[in-house]
């Protein structure tokens, strides 16, 4: 009983101590993970016990991993002139932007990182993308609306694109419904290509979209 009651004070202290959110790239999606390993889920950890939270808190650590890996990449950017912004705050609504990037030319672009499972082939089949035989076209739907939140902010065209980790690409690239889907390993080449065929017209809009833009705070 003792050693049990260790073991609960334990986790109780590292779910406090890690409470807080570090800023930068995953950091909301590894703050959900820390919440989600409650004490208890903790504990269950210990003692080899599967729990739907447990699992949940899995997911996010995933993410947040996929996004600094994303972030890591992305960094040869910065060095060349490129506006690179990660983890940002929707204007409104609880939705956040994995990586916001704007070329030195203007161009913005919105870009998710996802890790998805290597056992299965992404492609387009009928307007509609599969992961394996499982229609994965609704998971679109946040860069979606991200990309249209952040044209609307900045009033200029952005361009959704999505870092595909993990499962191979039928082909050398995806686009559907106006979203490209890259491998992650061609993810800076993809967007170098881009920006050098279009131009922004207008003010470069980099300082303005870091001062609307703020770090994500999950609430």
């Amino acid at each position: 009983m003792t050693l049990v009651l260790v073991l609960v004070v334990a986790a109780a202290v590292a779910w406090y101590l890690q409470d807080l959110q570090r800023p930068g790239a995953g950091s909301s999606a590894a703050a959900q993970a820390r919440r989600l390993r409650s004490p208890l889920v903790r504990l269950a950890d210990l003692v080899g016990i599967q729990t739907a939270r447990g699992r949940q808190a899995q997911q996010w650590a995933a993410g947040a991993a996929g996004e600094k890996a994303t972030a890591a990449r992305l960094q040869v950017l910065v060095h060349q002139g490129w506006t690179v912004l990660h983890d940002r705050a929707l204007l409104t609504g609880r939705a956040n932007v994995d990586h916001l990037l704007i070329s030195p030319g203007g161009v913005v672009f919105v870009l998710d990182s996802k890790l998805w499972s290597s056992r299965y082939r992404l492609r387009i089949v009928g307007g509609r993308l599969f992961h394996g035989d499982r229609d994965v076209t609704s998971r679109l739907n946040g860069i979606r609306h991200e990309a249209r939140a952040v044209s609307k902010a900045l009033g200029c065209p952005v361009i959704p694109i999505v870092s595909m980790e993990g499962a191979p690409l039928a082909g050398d690239e995806l686009v559907l419904d106006g979203i490209r889907i890259v491998p992650a390993d061609r993810t800076v080449a993809a967007l170098r290509s881009i920006a050098r065929r279009r131009r922004a017209v207008g003010e470069h809009p980099g300082e303005r979209a870091a001062a609307l833009f703020k770090p994500y705070r999950r609430k």
